[in-house]
């Protein structure tokens, strides 16, 4: 939360067009915050994309079109195991780029389905880092109440921005202080 993930994609797909190349952009549509389709930077910078959900078949997508210069995944912590592996397979297979945009971990602490595929499968690995108030490295994210308490427990997957979540460094994860 709060690293420059979706910047990053953005400008990615920026440097591709700027050459000419093409280039297909997608975003769970789980994640409305900005509307259904929309990668949007906290800068304000944003973008239509097309949008996947766990019915999303890679294979087929890109079996029946030929594929772009590159493709770009944001919010990839929403990708099941089964579409890691078919955008792991594209990239192998047509010399594809896809380069993926996601959070390692819950709210709890444990992988998303989608990240810890990422983690096995990606050929490389970028951490993006942020800071916690303390002003050490975040690299977990906690979830508040509308009170700006800290939540538990809960579903995996409730959407939600800065109001809803806040990137923490470990010691504050464990122990509610820095």
């Amino acid at each position: 939360m709060n690293a420059g993930k979706s910047t990053s994609l953005l400008q990615v797909a920026h440097n591709y067009e700027e050459r000419g190349q093409s280039v297909d952009l997608y975003t769970a549509r789980v994640d409305d915050r900005y509307g259904v389709g929309n990668v949007t930077s906290r800068l304000g910078v944003t973008r239509d994309a097309a949008t996947f959900t766990a019915e999303t078949n890679f294979a087929t997508i890109y079996g029946a079109k030929p594929t772009p210069s590159c493709v770009l995944i944001d919010e990839a912590q929403f990708l099941s195991e089964a579409q890691v592996t078919q955008l792991h397979r594209l990239a192998h297979t047509s010399s594809t780029p896809v380069i993926c945009y996601g959070l390692r971990s819950d709210f709890q602490g444990k992988p998303f389905p989608g990240s810890k595929a990422l983690l096995t499968l990606a050929d490389d690995l970028e951490e993006m880092k942020t800071i916690c108030r303390c002003g050490r490295k975040a690299t977990m994210n906690v979830r508040l109440d509308a009170s700006g308490n800290r939540i538990t427990e809960g579903a995996q997957v409730e959407i939600g921005g800065n109001d809803r979540y806040e990137a923490v460094c470990a010691r504050r994860f464990y122990t509610g202080k820095c």
